[in-house]
């Protein structure tokens, strides 16, 4: 099996005047073997062999890699997946190899100066290094897929994956600006790179094609959640917890398996709820020698202070409608130092411990994420909430879930057949497999796009 690669790059030329339009059009109607019986002004070999090196018939069920990096910025993950095409019902994915790799340390410092307005300022340039912040951008943009390289090479190498196999890499890129109310987002990474490295076409950009008809660009995983997860029997909320919460709500009418109204996909809901992961690490980092509340047992060691827990509830997000989708711009560390600031003047009383901060912020994830699913889950329904990202191993937050969600089953995507941790990066193999083959990535109802169109751009190998 071959990469993709476009007709244009084919020794021979095709001329479009001897009636390739009507032969894609018999394709489509009569499939590939009829209409190449109607071909008379064109050399069989010629096409034939043109049409095999775009490799259309098996973007379908070949071998994919997706990439993730997220808010928290606490590593990159890669997985290697085969989707088995719509025929197959009974194992539409299959998960082959995982490899997760923590970013080298200036990497990671400059993408989470990058994250922040003129964070870059903060950083002490060496001599070969930048100082500027667009010259910041550019230097990650490369330094960020060499490394993504470097990931996805291992990946393949670990599991005796053969270069050749692999149709394309999903690669999201690292999000260092989202401004939904301004129209873009950016996401950092130097596709180029990535696919001569690896030698495999790159799928990434997957945001802004939304953006331009309307959309937030974001979430963009709920679609791959409908895709693998909705079933006829039951509503099904797939919560994300990552940097950033994030739900989707599978009502029972959504699931692939119902042809009977394909418009009920638009009944999917899909939104950002707020902070999980990356006010949680950042406190953790800043008070411990610790990157993040391991099971979340310092936040259990805390007290909820429920007076500053009523203040940061309070931030304009939490009180907008969906669509909606949020980022560092809204929630970072020097927001909740300033809260803390704030609390601090009108709440002198009150005397409070880090680890009391820790519990609060886990509570404020908990809370702001239950009462949007509650939203949606009625006591009587057959209902159960899944939890995917790095939030699924924090114990704590998983019992303070469950003790706001009383009427459903609240459990991991492992009791789907998908490991909690790699379900984003699964998201983005599937993205990019969406892409090759033509078919729409976004649900106009989640991010309020006019339309559902094709995302992301393609770097050919």
């Amino acid at each position: 099996m071959t990469n993709p690669a476009s007709i244009a790059d084919t020794n021979s030329t095709i001329n479009l005047d001897n009636g390739l339009d009507n032969i894609l059009d018999n394709t489509l109607d009569d499939g590939l073997e009829n209409s190449l019986e109607h071909i008379d002004d064109l050399n069989y070999a010629t096409l034939t062999d043109a049409l095999e090196q775009t490799v259309f018939e098996n973007f379908d069920d070949g071998l994919y890699i997706g990439m993730m990096s997220g808010t928290s910025l606490d590593g990159m993950d890669a997985v290697l997946c085969q989707f088995g095409g719509e025929e197959s019902t009974q194992q539409p994915m299959r998960l082959l190899a995982t490899h997760s790799q923590d970013f080298p340390p200036r990497l990671r410092e400059v993408l989470l100066a990058l994250c922040q307005p003129n964070g870059v300022q903060e950083l002490k340039p060496t001599a070969d290094e930048p100082n500027s912040e667009l010259d910041w951008f550019g230097w990650a943009s490369k330094a960020y897929a060499e490394f993504a390289s470097d990931v996805v090479n291992t990946l393949l190498q670990q599991s005796n994956t053969d270069v050749e196999s692999v149709l394309a890499i999903g690669c999201h890129g690292q999000t260092v600006r989202h401004r939904p109310q301004m129209g873009f987002s950016l996401q950092l990474v130097d596709a180029n790179i990535i696919s001569e490295r690896t030698g495999i076409s790159v799928v990434s950009d997957f945001r802004r094609r939304d953006m331009a008809v309307g959309g937030q660009g974001a979430p963009l995983v709920p679609a791959f959640h409908q895709a693998l997860f909705a079933t006829p029997d039951s509503t099904r909320v797939l919560l994300n917890l990552g940097g950033i919460a994030n739900i989707t709500v599978l009502p029972a009418s959504a699931s692939a398996n119902n042809t009977s109204n394909p418009k009920q996909v638009d009944k999917v809901i899909g939104y950002d709820t707020g902070p999980a992961n990356l006010l949680l690490d950042a406190w953790t980092a800043l008070h411990t020698d610790k990157d993040y509340d391991a099971a979340g047992a310092w936040a259990q060691s805390g007290q909820v202070v429920e007076p500053l827990l009523n203040q940061l509830i309070e931030h304009p997000f939490f009180a907008r409608t969906y669509p909606k989708s949020t980022g560092r711009e809204d929630f970072n560390l020097e927001w909740l130092q300033n809260e803390l600031q704030k609390f601090d003047q009108a709440s002198a009383h009150i005397r409070y411990s880090s680890a009391d901060v820790q519990a609060t912020l886990t509570e404020l994830t908990a809370m702001s994420a239950s009462m949007q699913i509650n939203r949606f889950i009625q006591a009587h329904e057959d209902s159960s909430v899944y939890v995917c990202g790095g939030g699924a191993l924090n114990d704590y937050l998983m019992t303070r879930l469950q003790a706001h969600l009383p009427h459903c089953t609240v459990e991991t995507t492992a009791s789907l057949g998908l490991n909690p941790a790699w379900v984003e990066a699964v998201a983005f193999a599937w993205l990019a497999r969406q892409t090759l083959m033509g078919e729409t990535g976004n649900l106009p109802a989640v991010t309020g796009a006019s339309k559902d169109v094709v995302l992301g751009q393609v770097c050919f190998a």
